[in-house]
């Protein structure tokens, strides 16, 4: 995973830890992870008109 070992994502989520406090990291997460959706989502999207124009343009040839 990115070239990062154990130890390395060990002393990483201790520093998070420090940084943010036990209670504020769910939150973090929770945000995280609807970010990550809302990218999905957009992705999603994106490629979905580029389906429909291949579809529609299919169908108008035959």
């Amino acid at each position: 995973m990115f070239g990062l070992g154990t130890q390395e994502i060990l002393i990483i989520a201790l520093v998070v830890l420090l940084l943010f406090g036990g209670k504020k990291i769910p939150e973090l997460m929770k945000g995280l992870g609807k970010g990550v959706k809302s990218f999905k989502e957009g992705m999603k999207e994106i490629e979905d008109p580029a389906e429909e124009k291949k579809t529609g343009d299919e169908s108008k040839k035959e």
